[in-house]
């Protein structure tokens, strides 16, 4: 498939009402993978099968002791073989009820394993995908696969597989029992068979092509519900509830017609069964009535019906699984499309643990694209010895988040090396290389839990003592004081209660926590109060002391003191050096600070 691009996919992958694409075959590779799920479960899975294969069997004895009773008991008038029959019958009544039960508590406890066992692969993977592919397509589309599209499977893995196999065996039990009991009227009913299937295969590709477009439609629902409730401060300020209803009613609308589409087609099976089973019942009684009238007792005739009735009930059970099978080959497609998903972004083989690193880092003629066609950086050079202050400054896409992205690892150059320490960036491991690198961004992100947890997810080891001292140097302290639980405060999704500089406060106080050899500063000041800034410059020069730093901003104050100053433009270098060597040049960094750097 032809990779997306900015200016088209991508930008249309990227919308919340444009369907994914599915494959248009049944996927049975995906349905094998997800058996494969069951492999730690052996064990427990034939222990449910016997359990499924007692409890079938009970329940298939019932007629011929029926007619055991009819044809034997009775006209020899044996009450002693009556009243045994009467005891077996309610001895196969409690063992299959008994075997049931356990049967079901083993088989969810087995599915439900598999659902987190399932959940958490999808998950890991998603820690390891790189942010192309977060930049790609709505996060409520990524967050269906995890929630919806998993406990989707639930059923299935819990019931439908063990049913199945239960099933089968019922059904070789049944025609066992009504070969045993007449074999011409077994075959008379078996000839409706052949018109089961043929209904099965026409109904086959409706049924799948509905419930893609079924899992197509919801996710696309639960995209534009996480893209709304994300953005419902934008919304209400500009007065939008109205139009955002809309868009979403339009939205819900073709997830509810799918899904009566998709239910009218599910359901069609059960009525095909039930009237063939129907039919194949009146045969059996015309059979009786005008070809084998006198030849067969009314025990084998009252034990048969039985059996004839429960035939298709493994059959009706059958269609069903088939059914849900179809449903989850869609959701599973999504879900091991998510966890096959190739990473840019890897370990090379023999990469290095390094517990300690300078911080020497160098760009060697290095391109970058997002998309083919659209270059970001080109050939860029530069080198930064430990321990610099380098300050990118430029234009709103130059370039400068792009570098320092790279130098994280988030994105893989698209030619040229970089260098840390004098060796290239590819041969760290990706867990070494970013506990030596420390971002700060404008939108620092707070996780739900209290102030102290936030500044210890920088050093998960980290002492009360500790976390103090770094909200201490950073200036942030006082305020955590201030707060009615201190570090101890309960913070909310995001960190919605604080200032947006007390969130920039405790997010540079967790960056001093984590101690990185190499810091960068994405606008990480830019939110901030000029009071707020005061505290921040202060707490920054503590930050910065020994480190290799790259700072991103735009206020004058944050960047003047750097050792270097990069000025980019269209991905390139264009002027260097300190602030009042580039102001006293009036080239491109004095207008970028206005005239003569005021």
């Amino acid at each position: 498939m032809e990779k997306p691009t900015r200016k088209g996919p991508l930008l249309a992958r990227n919308k919340f009402d444009v369907d994914e694409e599915l494959s248009e075959e049944f996927n049975i590779h995906a349905v094998r993978r997800i058996l494969a799920y069951l492999g730690p479960y052996r064990g427990m899975v034939s222990f449910a099968v016997v359990l499924m294969i007692v409890a079938s069997f009970m329940a298939l004895l019932p007629p011929w002791l029926i007619q055991q009773a009819l044809d034997v008991a009775l006209p020899k008038g044996d009450v002693g073989y009556l009243v045994e029959l009467s005891l077996a019958i309610l001895v196969t009544v409690v063992v299959g009820a008994g075997a049931l039960y356990f049967r079901i508590r083993v088989m969810n406890r087995i599915g439900q394993n598999v659902i987190h066992n399932l959940r958490g692969d999808i998950f890991a993977r998603l820690q390891e995908l790189p942010f192309s592919y977060f930049d790609s397509r709505p996060h409520g589309k990524i967050l269906i696969r995890v929630v919806n599209y998993v406990n989707s499977l639930s059923d299935l893995l819990s019931n439908g597989l063990i049913n199945l196999i239960a099933d089968l065996f019922s059904l070789v039990f049944i025609v066992g029992f009504m070969l045993v009991l007449d074999l011409r009227l077994t075959l008379i009913c078996l000839t409706v068979l052949p018109v089961l299937f043929a209904a099965i295969l026409l109904m086959q590709r409706r049924q799948r092509m509905a419930f893609q477009d079924l899992s197509r439609k919801q996710s696309n629902l639960n995209a534009y519900l996480h893209e709304s409730l994300s953005g419902i401060k934008i919304t209400q300020s500009f007065a939008r509830e109205a139009e955002t209803e809309s868009i979403f009613g339009r939205v819900g609308e073709a997830w509810r017609s799918s899904w009566m589409k998709a239910v009218g087609i599910m359901f069609a099976t059960w009525p095909v069964i039930e009237i063939l089973s129907v039919f194949g019942v009146c045969l059996v009684y015309v059979a009786v009535v005008d070809w084998f009238r006198d030849a067969i007792s009314v025990g084998v005739i009252v034990a048969f019906v039985g059996y004839i009735w429960r035939f298709w009930a493994p059959i009706n059970t059958i269609g069903q699984f088939y059914t849900s099978l179809v449903q989850s080959a869609a959701y599973l497609e999504r879900i091991f499309e998510t966890i096959d998903e190739p990473s840019a972004i890897v370990d090379a083989p023999g990469a290095l643990e390094v517990a300690k690193v300078r911080g020497e880092v160098e760009f060697r003629s290095v391109d970058f694209s997002y998309d083919t066609g659209a270059p970001v950086l080109r050939a860029l050079s530069f080198h930064v010895h430990p321990g610099q202050t380098i300050a990118l400054v430029g234009a709103t896409g130059a370039g400068k988040t792009t570098i320092v992205n790279l130098l994280s690892r988030f994105y893989s150059p698209s030619a040229g090396v970089l260098l840390l320490d004098g060796v290239p960036l590819d041969q760290f491991l990706l867990s070494s290389l970013r506990r030596h690198v420390g971002v700060m961004s404008q939108d620092n992100f707070l996780f739900s839990g209290t102030i102290a947890d936030n500044i210890r997810y920088g050093k998960l080891e980290a002492t009360d003592a500790e976390i103090e001292a770094a909200a201490r140097a950073i200036h942030a302290h006082d305020f955590i004081e201030k707060l009615p639980e201190g570090y101890n405060t309960p913070v909310s999704e995001r960190g919605l209660r604080l200032s947006m500089g007390q969130r920039q406060l405790i997010s540079f106080a967790r960056a001093l926590l984590a101690d990185p050899a190499i810091l960068i500063l994405d606008e990480a000041t830019s939110s901030v109060d000029t009071e707020t800034e005061r505290l921040v410059q202060r707490g920054l020069a503590h930050l910065l002391d020994g480190r290799t730093s790259f700072v991103i901003a735009h206020r004058l104050s944050t960047i003047q003191n750097a050792d270097r100053i990069f000025v980019i433009d269209e991905g390139k270098i264009v002027e260097e050096g300190k602030h009042r060597e580039l102001l006293a040049r009036g080239g491109a960094y004095s207008r970028l600070n206005g005239a003569g750097g005021r």
